[in-house]
């Protein structure tokens, strides 16, 4: 069974990695990160790829374009 990482998670690598992502360059980073076959959730979602994963935190509101490529930022993590 794939790996199951929380949304949390990438929020914070993408926080630690202090730059902007193209939608590309952030999926290759994820998958890299977490694993090709990781499968990612949420407190009100799951069973996500890394592409629906970003696409939620998109709709969220917790990944934004900043004009430069998606970020986020430590607000945006309910941690809960």
């Amino acid at each position: 069974m794939a790996t199951s990482i929380h949304g949390h998670q990438v929020m914070r690598m993408i926080i630690a990695s202090g730059r902007a992502w193209s939608r590309d360059e952030l999926i290759a980073a994820i998958e890299k990160e977490f694993g090709a076959d990781a499968h990612f959730h949420t407190c009100s979602a799951n069973d996500m790829n890394a592409e629906e994963m970003i696409r939620f935190l998109e709709k969220r509101g917790k990944l934004t374009d900043s004009g430069a490529g998606l970020t986020t930022s430590v607000e945006h993590i309910c941690d809960h």
